[in-house]
Formats: C-alpha cells, sequence, structure tokens
C-alpha cells in the first residue's frame, strides 16, 4: 500500500481495513427469497419482472448456477439468490458493479471498490471486484452467462474478475450461490459463485439512461445504454453499447471528511477525550495529526541543535525545525523547533485527493445463435465482450530533499549537520539535512482494454433426451499504468552541483536538461519550488499489463433412468484452460530509480490445468407419505495443474421435504483455489519499511529489562548473540523488502471444506392473506493452506523470536544483516493461513393483494457466529466477528407495492455496529496464547475510540411505466444523508471513518432513470 497512506496502528497489529479481504454474507435482494426458497413452482410467487422459477415454471428446461444439469423446476438443494434488473434499476444502481458491491450482497463487509484510489490493491488501482462470505474476492468465482469471466486489471497482482468489464442494460438477472463448488466449476469456487445472466429476448431498440447526482454536487455518476435485438429465420441477434462516467468525488466535497483527529474520540465520536493531541492554539484536537491524515510538511529534519520553541519560545535541542522569521537568533536563526505534534503536517491541497475515484467505461456486447439443419438440430452460438475502462487517482505527495553533508546548497548554519548514512540523492555523502516540502497532487492514470470472444455448438447428442455443448473462449485483458514519479537519479543529478560564482548553481553532470536544486531557503521548505526543477526531478512512468486466458471445454448431459421422483441425471465434462501474464514495469521501476516508491521486476508466467467432471442428480421419491420431494445431487472433479500437481474435489447435497410447504436441505463438500499465476510469477519488487521494524532496535524495548515480557526476553538474547545489545542499539537506516511470487518455493492449492443445513417453510395461505415464504440456513467453511503473503514485519518478529536461533534457518533465512546493521527481508507467497467463517442466514417473504395493488415485503438477515483466521498453523485463531469492519448482524428490508403502472419501493440496510468494545480485544488478542492482553486493551480503550453505532442506509424511489414502452424511475439512496461513522486512527482510515466499504461515503444520493423501446 502506499506508504503515503496507510500506517499500521503498531508493529504487530493488523491492518483492519480488509482492503484485500472482504468479509460476506450474501443475503437475498428485493424478491429473491421466492427464487431461493421455491420448492414447489406451483406456489410460486415471484413479485418481479422474472426470475428463475418464472422461467422454469414456463416448461423450459433450465440449467440453474450451481449444477450443470438441466431441471424443468426450479429445486434448490442450496441457498441461491436472484436479483433481477429491473431491482436493479429501482434501487438506484446505476451498474452492475455497484449492485454486485452494495451491502446486500457483500453481507456489509469490504470489498475493493472506488474508496481505494490511493493503495495498492489487486487488479490495481479501478479495479472493483466481489468477494462472498469474507473470504475475498480470489475465492469467488465470476460468471457471464456460465462462463468464468477472466482476471483483469493492471500491475502484477492481477488475480480476480474486474466488475468494470461487466454490462448493464441488457443484463437479464444475477444468480448467486452461496457455498463451495469447485466439483462443478473448478478453482476459486470457494466461496461461491456469481452468474451474470444476459438477455436473449431483446427485440428492437432500447434506450436506457440513468443519472446519479450526490447532494454534495460532485461525483456525478451518469449511463447511457443502447440495447438491440432481432431475429431472422434461424438466426438470433442481441447486443448491447454503453457508455458510462462517473465523476471524481474528493475529500473537500465531504463535510464528514473534515478534521480528522488521531486521539480517544468520545461518545458518538463527535468529542474528543484525554488520547487526543490539543493544539494550545486553539484549545481544541489538533486535525490532520501524522496520527491520521497528516503528513510532514514544511520542516526540515537536522542534527540535534539549540533553537527556541515554535510555540513557547523556550530554547531547547531539536532535530525538527520549521521557518520563522520571527527568531533573529542567537539560536538557528530563521528557524524554530517544533516536536511530532507541533510541526506542520496540513496542506489543503491534500483534501483534493478522491474520497471517490473517476472511471469513465466503454463497454459493448454481442450475442448471437444460428440454428442448424444436421448434428443432432445444433445451435452455434457466440459471444462478445469488449470493454475499455479510463480510471485515474491523484495523489497528494509529499518530496523529501536530502542535502549532503557540506553541500554548497545549504546555509553556513547547516553545514555540520548530518542525520543519517549516505543514501541514493547523496552521491556517496553522509545525509547532512532533509527538507520535508509538500510537493502537491501527482498524477495517476490507468486504461484497461478487456475483451472476452467465446463460441460453440450444442445440440442433440446420439443418446436420447442427452444434449452435449463443446466451447471454445478466449479472453485479453491489456493494461496501461501511469504514474507522475521522482526519479531517484534526477535528484541525485540534481544535488551534485558547483558554483557558477554569481551565487546561482550548475550541475556536475553533463546532461543538458539537469537543474540544480534550490539552495535551502524557507521559501523553499515551504513548498515554493522552482518550475524547471519539478519539471526535470518528474517523469510520467508508464507500464503495461497483459493477461490471456484461453479455455476448451466439452459437456454433455441427460437422463439415466426413471425413478420413483422423477428421471435420475447425469453430467459429464471436459475442460483445458491456459493462462497467460506478463506485466513490464516501467524501466525506471525495474531499474529501482522511483523515489519513495517501490522497484519492481516483470512478472511473467504461465499455468495451464486439464478437468473431468460428472454431476448425478437422483430424484429419489415424491408424492409419498412423508416424502412429498426427496433427492440428491453429487458432483465430483479430478483437477491436474501444471504448476502443482492433481486434486479432486467432491460435493453432496441434498433435499428432503417431508410435506408440501416444508422442506429441509444440505451439502457437503470440498474446494480448492489454484495459486493465481501473480502469486506464482510476481516479479521481485522492493519496498522499505521503518527502521524501527528491527527487533533489535532499543526502542522496541522498556527501559527496564526487568519489565521484558516473554517475548522480548527471548528477542533480546537472540540480538545479543550476534553482537546488538537492545538497550542501546539503534536501527539508522530502513529496512529493504523484497516480495516475490511463490512458484520456486512450491506453492501448492488452498483447499476447504464448506457444508451447511437449512429449512425451508412455505405454509399454504388462504389467497386473502397471501404468500409467505421463510428460510433459515447455516454455513461453515473452512480454508486451509491458504497463500499468504508475509509481511517483513513478520519475517523479522518471527525470525528473532525464535527460541533456537539461527541466522540460517527457519524464518531467519529471509533475513540478511550486512556488516552495517543494514536489513534485508525476502518475501515470498507461502501456504500457510486458516480461514473459519461460520454463521446464519434468514430469509423472509410476504406478498398479497392490497386496494387494487400488490404488495410485497423481503426481509434478509445474517448473523455470523465466528470470523476468524490464523497466519500460521501453531497460532490460535484470531476472531474478527462483531468488530467494525467485521459486522456480526447484517440485515435489509424491502417494502414494494406495485398498482397500475406505478411502483413503489422503500429499503433499509441495517450493518450491526461495535458497541461493546470488541475491537479493542481484537487488537489485544495474542495469537501465541491464545488470550486478550487486558493490559494492552485498557491502553487502547485509553487512547483510541473504536466503538461504531449501527448504520442504517434508507433509499427510496418511484417507478412509472407508460404503455409498455416508456419508463421512468426516480428515487434517493441515503435518504437521511448518514455519513460513516467516526472511529480513532489506530487502523485504515479515510478521515475519521474506517476505510470500508460497507459504509456510504457519498452521501445522500438522487437517482432518475429512464428507459425506452422502439
Amino acid at each position: 500500500m502506499n506508504n503515503s497512506r496507510i500506517s499500521a496502528w503498531s508493529r504487530k497489529g493488523h491492518l483492519f481495513a480488509g482492503a484485500g479481504i472482504a468479509a460476506i454474507s450474501l443475503v437475498a435482494l428485493s424478491a429473491p427469497a421466492y427464487a431461493q426458497d421455491t420448492q414447489d413452482t406451483s406456489a410460486s410467487d415471484t413479485g418481479s419482472d422474472r426470475d428463475v422459477s418464472a422461467q422454469a415454471d414456463s416448461g423450459d428446461a433450465i440449467i440453474v448456477t450451481g449444477s450443470r444439469i438441466r431441471k424443468d423446476k426450479f429445486n434448490a438443494d442450496e441457498p441461491l439468490a436472484v436479483l433481477t434488473r429491473a431491482e436493479m434499476t429501482q434501487q438506484g444502481f446505476n451498474s452492475t458493479t455497484d449492485a454486485l458491491q452494495s451491502n446486500a450482497v457483500t453481507g456489509g463487509t469490504a470489498q475493493i471498490n472506488n474508496y481505494y484510489g490511493g493503495f495498492v490493491t489487486d487488479g490495481g488501482t479501478g479495479a472493483n471486484t466481489v468477494g462472498l462470505r469474507g473470504l475475498g474476492a480470489s475465492r469467488t468465482l465470476l460468471l457471464l452467462n456460465g462462463r468464468r469471466l477472466a482476471p483483469g486489471g493492471t500491475r502484477g497482482s492481477v488475480l480476480a474478475a474486474d466488475l468494470n468489464v461487466l454490462p448493464t442494460a441488457i443484463v437479464d438477472r444475477i444468480e448467486v450461490l452461496k457455498s463451495g463448488a469447485s466439483s462443478i466449476y473448478g478453482s476459486d469456487a470457494v466461496a461461491g459463485v456469481i452468474n451474470i445472466i444476459t438477455d436473449n429476448k431483446v427485440r428492437g431498440l432500447h434506450i436506457d439512461a440513468q443519472t446519479n447526482v450526490p447532494e454534495v454536487g460532485a461525483g456525478v455518476d451518469y449511463r447511457i445504454s443502447g440495447t438491440f435485438g432481432f431475429q431472422a429465420d434461424r438466426l438470433n441477434v442481441v447486443g448491447s453499447v454503453e457508455y458510462r462516467k462517473r465523476n471524481m468525488l474528493t475529500r473537500a466535497d465531504q463535510p464528514w471528511f473534515n478534521c480528522p483527529i488521531g486521539g480517544a474520540l468520545d461518545g458518538e465520536g463527535t468529542a474528543f477525550g484525554s488520547g487526543d493531541y490539543i493544539d494550545p492554539t486553539t484549545g481544541k484536537p489538533k486535525c490532520f495529526t501524522l496520527d491520521n491524515g497528516g503528513v510532514t510538511i514544511n520542516t526540515i529534519g537536522v542534527s540535534s541543535r539549540n533553537s527556541p520553541d515554535r510555540l513557547t519560545g523556550v530554547v531547547g535541542k531539536y532535530t525538527r525545525l520549521v521557518p520563522d522569521a520571527s527568531n533573529t537568533g542567537p539560536f538557528t536563526p530563521g528557524y524554530s523547533g517544533v516536536d511530532y505534534y507541533t510541526r506542520d503536517t496540513y496542506d489543503p491541497d491534500n483534501e483534493k485527493e478522491p474520497l471517490v475515484t473517476p472511471v469513465e467505461i466503454y463497454t459493448g456486447y454481442l450475442s448471437g445463435t444460428y440454428q442448424l439443419d444436421g448434428l443432432g438440430n445444433a445451435e452455434i452460438y457466440a459471444e462478445l465482450l469488449a470493454t475499455r475502462r479510463k480510471s485515474s487517482s491523484p495523489l497528494y505527495r509529499q518530496l523529501s530533499i536530502d542535502y549532503a553533508e557540506g553541500s554548497p546548497l545549504l546555509p553556513a548554519q547547516f553545514q555540520d549537520s548530518v542525520i543519517a548514512y549516505p543514501n541514493s540523492t547523496t552521491n556517496g555523502e553522509y545525509l547532512g539535512v532533509r527538507a520535508f516540502v509538500g510537493y502537491g497532487l501527482t498524477d495517476s492514470t490507468q486504461q484497461v482494454d478487456y475483451v472476452r470472444a467465446s463460441g460453440g455448438i450444442r445440440g442433440d447428442f446420439f443418446l436420447p433426451e442427452w444434449r452435449y455443448d463443446a466451447y471454445v473462449g478466449k479472453s485479453w485483458n491489456d493494461g496501461t499504468y501511469t504514474a507522475e514519479s521522482f526519479l531517484t537519479d534526477r535528484l541525485a543529478n540534481a544535488m551534485d552541483v558547483v558554483a557558477n560564482g554569481d551565487g546561482t548553481f550548475s550541475c556536475r553532470v553533463s546532461d543538458p536538461n539537469c537543474v540544480a536544486a534550490p539552495v535551502l531557503t524557507p521559501s523553499v521548505v515551504n513548498g515554493n519550488l522552482p518550475q524547471a526543477y519539478r519539471d526535470y526531478i518528474t517523469e510520467n512512468v508508464t507500464g503495461t499489463t497483459k493477461f490471456r486466458e484461453t479455455t476448451v471445454a466439452f459437456n454433455i448431459d441427460g437422463p439415466l433412468m426413471d425413478l420413483p421422483g422423477g428421471k435420475a441425471q447425469l453430467a459429464l465434462g471436459a475442460e483445458y484452460r491456459k493462462q497467460k501474464i506478463d506485466d513490464t514495469p516501467d524501466q525506471n521501476a525495474i531499474n529501482g530509480n522511483l523515489y519513495g516508491l517501490t522497484a519492481g521486476v516483470p512478472t511473467r508466467g504461465t499455468d495451464a490445468v486439464k478437468e473431468v467432471f460428472g454431476e448425478l442428480y437422483l430424484p429419489l421419491l415424491s408424492d409419498v407419505p412423508f416424502f412429498h420431494r426427496l433427492s440428491l445431487d453429487g458432483s465430483v472433479r479430478f483437477t491436474d495443474y501444471d504448476s502443482y500437481g492433481s486434486d479432486v474435489t467432491y460435493k453432496v447435497s441434498g433435499q428432503w421435504a417431508p410435506v408440501r410447504g416444508i422442506s429441509f436441505r444440505g451439502s457437503y463438500g470440498t474446494s480448492y483455489r489454484a495459486p493465481a499465476l501473480a502469486e506464482q510469477f510476481l516479479g521481485s519488487t522492493s519496498g522499505f519499511i521503518s527502521q524501527g521494524y528491527d527487533p533489535c532496535d532499543k526502542d522496541n524495548f522498556p527501559s527496564n529489562p526487568a519489565n521484558y515480557s516473554a517475548n522480548q526476553t527471548v528477542t533480546a538474547a537472540n540480538c545479543s548473540s550476534i553482537g546488538l545489545d537492545v538497550t542501546s542499539f539503534t536501527q539508522n537506516s530502513s529496512v529493504t523488502v523484497y516480495r516475490k511470487g511463490g512458484a520456486e518455493t512450491g506453492l501448492s492449492a488452498e483447499t476447504s471444506r464448506n457444508w451447511g443445513a437449512g429449512v425451508v417453510i412455505q405454509p399454504p395461505l388462504p389467497a386473502s392473506i397471501g404468500n409467505l415464504s421463510l428460510s433459515a440456513d447455516y454455513f461453515d467453511i473452512k480454508v486451509e493452506n491458504g497463500v499468504s503473503d508475509l509481511s517483513g514485519s513478520t519475517i523479522l518478529d518471527r525470525c528473532y523470536g525464535e527460541q533456537n536461533f539461527s541466522t540460517t534457518t527457519g524464518f531467519c533465512r529471509f533475513v540478511e544483516r550486512d556488516a552495517s546493521n543494514r536489513l534485508t527481508v525476502t518475501s515470498s507467497f507461502i501456504n500457510l493461513s486458516e480461514d473459519i467463517v461460520k454463521g446464519w442466514e434468514f430469509n423472509a417473504r410476504f406478498s398479497t393483494e392490497i386496494a387494487g395493488g400488490r404488495f410485497v415485503l423481503n426481509g434478509t438477515l445474517t448473523k455470523y457466529t465466528e470470523q476468524s483466521s490464523r497466519l500460521f498453523p501453531e497460532e490460535y485463531l484470531k476472531d474478527a466477528n462483531g468488530t467494525f469492519a467485521h459486522p456480526e448482524w447484517v440485515g435489509g428490508l424491502d417494502a414494494i407495492y406495485s398498482t397500475g403502472p406505478v411502483t413503489l419501493r422503500y429499503g433499509v440496510d441495517w450493518v450491526s455496529g461495535d458497541k461493546d468494545g470488541k475491537s479493542y480485544d481484537y487488537f489485544a488478542f495474542d495469537e501465541k496464547t491464545g488470550q486478550v492482553d487486558e493490559t494492552l486493551a485498557q491502553s487502547y480503550r485509553d487512547n483510541y475510540y473504536l466503538n461504531t453505532p449501527d448504520y442504517f442506509l434508507h433509499s427510496a424511489s418511484v417507478q412509472f411505466d407508460i404503455a409498455d414502452s416508456y419508463q421512468f424511475t426516480v428515487g434517493v439512496r441515503n435518504l437521511f444523508n448518514t455519513a460513516p461513522p467516526r472511529i480513532s486512527a489506530a487502523t485504515t482510515t479515510v478521515g475519521n471513518a474506517p476505510l470500508y466499504s460497507g459504509f456510504d461515503y457519498v452521501g445522500r444520493t438522487w437517482f432518475a432513470n429512464a428507459s425506452f423501446k422502439f
């Protein structure tokens, strides 16, 4: 993640943003309960334009997500939710992306969306992903019309499908299976499967336009789409073209972002407590401190010297000074001393960074079928999806200008200053003075072109009632990412100067473009840099990302025999899939020439898999006493990867309805996730963590050895064995960390088991009352051998915390300490972690006729009982359930009333808060002992505020249908303009709000949709 935006609240703590691991419990949306829980389509009451059960009731055999077998009635052995295009419009979603990332779909937990502009995320800036069950996007399989979407985005860490490639206007419905399905679909279907299904029955031309306008006036989001379709004899063609643009919403646009503070907020987070730093000039907590949102600017770092305090004027020893014209001497004239909190840390330009990043997307979709006379009444089908995404995220940068000891660019009073060893810009000299300058915004843009072309042939197999399907598909992802960056060699050239004799300076190098660095003056320290110097030290650096996926598959399915409950059916298939990645950073990145940013080498690699699978459906009984319906479904898949070998997954599910109106269902299965190409072949990327991460640094220990903890005692002894005394040793250099893929270390697949059980109740009610459907399902997922990318700090702690310490074995084999005590850590992806998610899902739906209209009420509720993980097998599980980024309860309620051409909708989403302080205990939990460190927990309570209230979002809309050709929808999202809760900066925040997609950063937003059919 970008160092200018994220800091850990403790070196051994956890970043609690959930940026890459998105916890989710999928609950039904608006009207999915009838699709999810319908057991007998004769009792179905859909309440929407179309759904799975309605299609099944039409007499057409269908394939529902999670199965390869066609059935003429919809029977769900597992919870399946359906969201229709009509519901997306009524809820104000302007894209398929927004619908999939909504609280109702994600269980109110974190996803990677447009809130993450300033962070390094999988898929690069601008990529949007979705993950189920809190297990991350890479463990959720995304399908378009039953075929997997290849990963997309930029940079080397391309792991999951980018939701931005999906069309919107031509989407018919979204089916979401909330259980593992690797035996059906292969890798990645660990937490579930999301299948986006397009409308293949469009006729004529449909125009759809929507705009979402936040009340603050910024961040307007608009889309216009054209959908078309025609049928000519044997040919059927449908397609769509779309344009969407979402403008940037900056931090300055939202009042709730103003004045982030870092201490112990009081009550509802509106006041301050004893943990806040009080600005003596205002008597109130200081905004934008280094604890939250601020960055040191207008300041120089020097060797310790006498200077008057900036606020009190009292002379003392200082290593941080700010320009002060009122100080005329005798101590450090022109400058005054500052400490951690009194230095300048706020620049208005910082608030020009995006709170929600902008994006511009062009999408084209085309599909067609052609009926043949032969090959078993075959049908040739083809599909083409093409998108171009243009996104950006301006980033505020601080520039550290390093003046070498004795540099002629330094005033006389600082000629003797020495603060650190030589670095990459001091040309072999010791660092004398560092100027912390507010540089302003720098550009960062991405362009991604994504194409998926596929097609095949399907028809009657030679066996009666059997069908075959042969498919081939190819995906191309071509991305470029450009960032305005400081170049290390140019900063060094600019610092190596010779005097011209007239008070000016020139570069010593022969480069005619070189511009000498400015003489250190208060004006320069305050950010007034010559434009020529700015232009010389920066350059737009561009990297390219190519990702390819090829798929070939063949399936057959049909009946085997008649059973008492119907026909036993079998599906068999084989699939071959190959992926290739080629990410090439800019040459300056490869050479490590990006100042203040990580270096990286190309990520290149390929992998291929061969698979065979089978699924058997057995309708054992029907319409007999105590067995209105009894069925079993089993599937198995054999997988053989080039990278790590073979594996077998399986799944068994069943359904028993003793009488009409009540049924029990359950499933048990195994799943897996093959290591992604990025995890296997990520090019070695260098970065830095602060010198304080050195376990032997004296600042990591109490002053009195008698107060050492058990872990500190072991670490101190290990440091002493290599000649470092933890009572006096100070690390003066940053720790270099190299991160690379795990192919060479034998990275293998993650494995998991997933089971669930539930009950569905649909009591027969008089027609005058209406229809009622209730369901309750328990889920339990355990992921083992999880692929983990160990941080440099974790490796260092593990190395120096070993009882049997050795510099060449264990975790220490990844650590190198040179003669100058500079540390280098090498990290790669390995199989270590374990994740467990358990809970309950409840759904209720009631519909009836009232006052000549139709009323539908849908309620959804998810109760998590565990959301735990551990990095190492010998550790205790750490349960995040109930903390502010992993809610224990998530719910939603939708009320829809339709009468004539008018449909009214009101909805409420609910995410439970952390009112009991579970977050404090979570951060103070010791994975090695399995206990909460009560002293540490109390310290957190005294100095930070992490409690959050329950969070409610209300929305409302009204829809008008006119003559079946025109439809208008208007509404409002976040009706009461609910701001995100405020917490301390003890974890990753945006202002005082958690960095967390479950909260709304945009505020009250009005939307309008118009649809026309011709």
